[in-house]
């Protein structure tokens, strides 16, 4: 059959039944571009299952054996473990270190990083150098820095110096269980410092500029801008910032292995380094994923709640 529309057109040729090529379905290529997906997907995907998935099923079920670490048999204990951990001292004294030093470091990270980006936010000569200096500790060996800060808050060292000549005293940082405590809050807040900055630089830039013009023609100070307008639009970073300091907390183990092994009296033994105590030092391989596990959950329930009632509406 053939077709003519308008003048000039060209005579197409049909066969009875067939469907002219405007109006027919285009193909469909989704099988091809599903197993593409899947193929880069593949290596991530593995990863995440072996380092991330595995030990956390492999955690829970060794927090209900008890098992040495070493020996080819596990005895299947149940809940025992975390019912044990109702009346350890251990563990209670850890997890009020852990909720201190947790509150403490929150709390500075949000006022230091908030603080150091707002200072470097602005235009000045050698700004790319300034920041660079910020970011340093973050990519710092833990353990050096932790050595260094060691050296700084021991009896001799340069803090108690500077103290002892302005005539307030040289105290026991590190001999004290409250002063080590704060020794380990001051040196985490330093070694995330850098981190929480650039977080916060990131999301000033995102603040657009016209907002500030605006407020400023009505009459907003320097003071009501920052309340009404940076503040504000600062809570989606603020409450990531947050966890990411939760979480560092209650995984920290390296610093307070170097700077105090976990002293003295206990006042510087987080949860992470009592599971190390637990599980490598007194041989308690289930009891210390049990402790884990409880950590874990601690945190878990700690970020929803903080996202339910506070985060859910900026994330």
């Amino acid at each position: 059959m053939a077709t003519m529309t308008g003048a000039g057109a060209q005579v197409v040729n049909l066969r009875p039944g067939a469907v002219p090529s405007s109006h027919r379905r285009p193909r469909r290529h989704g099988g091809g571009d599903g197993w593409a997906a899947a193929l880069c997907l593949a290596p991530a995907l593995l990863i995440i299952g072996a380092f991330v998935i595995y030990p956390l099923i492999a955690t829970g079920a060794w927090s209900l054996t008890s098992w040495d670490g070493i020996s080819p048999t596990k005895t299947f204990v149940g809940l025992k473990n975390y019912g044990k951990l109702l009346h350890d001292a251990d563990f209670r004294n850890s997890m009020i270190v852990t909720l201190v030093y947790a509150l403490g470091v929150c709390v500075l990270s949000v006022v230091t990083g908030l603080g150091a980006a707002s200072l470097l936010n602005g235009s000045f000569r050698g700004r790319g150098l300034y920041r660079t200096a910020f970011f340093m500790p973050v990519v710092t060996s833990s353990i050096a820095a932790a050595a260094v800060w060691q050296y700084l808050f021991s009896s001799s060292g340069p803090v108690n110096a500077a103290l002892s000549s302005l005539h307030l005293g040289a105290p026991n940082w590190l001999g004290n269980p409250h002063l080590a405590l704060v020794s380990l809050t001051l040196l985490t807040v330093w070694k995330q410092l850098g981190l929480n900055t650039v977080l916060y630089l990131t999301a000033l830039q995102t603040i657009p500029e016209h907002v500030y013009e605006a407020a400023a023609i009505d009459g907003a100070g320097r003071w009501q801008k920052t309340r009404r307008i940076t503040l504000p639009l600062l809570r989606p970073m603020t409450f990531f910032v947050v966890v990411e300091a939760l979480v560092t907390t209650f995984q920290s183990f390296d610093l307070v292995y170097q700077l105090t092994q976990g002293g003295p009296l206990g006042g510087t033994e987080v949860i992470g380094f009592l599971v190390y105590r637990t599980a490598f030092v007194t041989g308690q391989f289930g009891y210390g994923a049990t402790i884990a596990y409880a950590g874990f959950a601690i945190v878990f329930a700690f970020t929803w709640m903080q996202w339910r009632f506070g985060g859910r509406e900026q994330t």
